[in-house]
């Protein structure tokens, strides 16, 4: 279980860290589900106190954690059976877990604060034993559970460590949103233009912004940032736009497809693929594969140019699965990384950025390198936005709680 307040093992009477008070650009990182999954020994955030006082030591000012609204819009006190999504993967759980979100969430909430972090919340809406999730069958209901998770965060007194509100992570894919049935269906992970979705996302936010309209919403997406992409709008009903960006996505997928790796859930054969090859098709063509980065990043740059849009990516850069495993080497990926939050730095559209998908405790290999996260968030804070930023929605919240902190 988390530490009580004024720890003085690893908590911040011991420390003294604590996160910037600059409004942005902040540093960024996801801790998806496992802020509250993975609290088992050993598995990075059995102890919140220890987990933020790393966080805000190598730079980072914010994070992105699922706040189940499903499950809050259920039950919110109510201990949920949860199934394993994966077990290939260090997200989450690999095998049954239970959770409580409430009265977690404010406890955790309450931590962030202490430390000055601000806290994006964001859904991978996760399997339970009786699959709540599948009775968001209407954009209402949607709204509606991310309603009762603002008005029970709100009641604890903790609405200002909210920064923002991503309704479903990378919609419309059915992974993630399996109650969201596409028209057309075949449309999952790019399909969020589709006017279906657009209502979708048009009538959800709008439920919030009624009832919170000083909290910035979104959607955000995965797939290639290219040429399609910047066709897809308009996007007003978003306050900012949130791609998830990898050199992994350019061309279609085409470095994933070389090295043999097909998203795995359950199977290591993907991951030995990777282990023999990845490194390698990386290192032989090295300067395709970064180009392919670099357009990318640019292109989402364009894209918030044409929509009038900041951007935040809290997933990023490189490869989008990895883990400390045997044969499996960071220093190719934190090089991608690397030069993904140079390329995103220099267009001056991002409000909000992280440094890798993989910035959290249980990625060891990654986590402990202090000093190549040190560098990298050191130039997010150092950087510059556009001017036509300064206005936008979210820019005016990280203002509110930069003066709040």
């Amino acid at each position: 279980m988390a530490t009580t307040a004024g720890s003085t093992l690893f908590g911040k009477e011991a420390s003294g860290a604590k996160a910037s008070t600059q409004p942005y650009p902040l540093a960024i990182t996801m801790w998806e589900f496992s802020w509250l999954e993975r609290r088992w020994p050993g598995a990075g955030y059995e102890d919140w106190d220890q987990a933020l006082s790393e966080l805000v030591e190598r730079g980072y000012d914010a994070i992105r954690i699922d706040a189940f609204p499903h499950l809050v819009y259920e039950n919110a006190e109510k201990e949920y059976l949860l199934m394993p999504h994966w077990n290939t993967q260090d997200w989450g759980s690999p095998e049954i877990n239970r959770v409580r979100v409430q009265p977690n969430l404010n406890l955790f909430l309450e931590k962030c604060r202490e430390y000055r972090v601000r806290v994006g919340l964001s859904s991978w809406f996760r399997t339970d034993e009786e699959d709540v999730r599948m009775k968001l069958t209407t954009s209402e209901k949607l709204g509606l559970a991310w309603l009762s998770v603002l008005k029970s965060i709100d009641r604890g007194g903790l609405l200002d460590t909210i920064l923002y509100v991503d309704l479903c992570n990378e919609w419309t894919g059915d992974a993630w949103c399996p109650f969201f049935v596409n028209d057309p269906p075949e449309a999952l992970w790019t399909g969020w233009h589709t006017e279906k979705s657009q209502r979708w996302m048009r009538d959800s936010i709008a439920i919030v912004k009624k009832e919170y309209p000083q909290i910035p919403c979104t959607f955000s997406f995965t797939g290639e940032a290219d040429a399609v992409m910047l066709e897809k709008g308009p996007l007003e009903m978003l306050d900012f736009l949130e791609p998830h960006i990898w050199m992994t996505s350019f061309h279609g997928g085409e470095f994933y497809q070389k090295a043999g790796y097909n998203y795995e859930r359950f199977d290591y054969t993907g991951y030995r693929n990777m282990a023999l090859h990845g490194k390698r098709i990386y290192e032989e063509k090295k300067e395709y594969w970064q180009q392919g980065l670099s357009e990318q990043i640019r292109m989402a740059a364009q894209w918030s140019g044409k929509l009038n849009r900041a951007l935040i990516t809290t997933e990023c850069w490189g490869v989008v699965d990895y883990k400390d495993w045997p044969l499996l080497e960071w220093d190719y990926v934190k090089e991608l990384c690397a030069l993904g939050t140079e390329e995103a730095v220099g267009t001056g559209r991002w409000l909000a950025m992280a440094t890798s998908n993989f910035c959290g405790p249980q990625f060891v290999g990654m986590w402990r390198d202090m000093q190549w996260h040190k560098n990298l968030t050191d130039l997010i804070h150092s950087s510059t936005v556009d001017e036509d930023l300064n206005t936008s929605p979210l820019a005016v919240r990280m203002r509110h709680m930069a003066n709040k902190y």
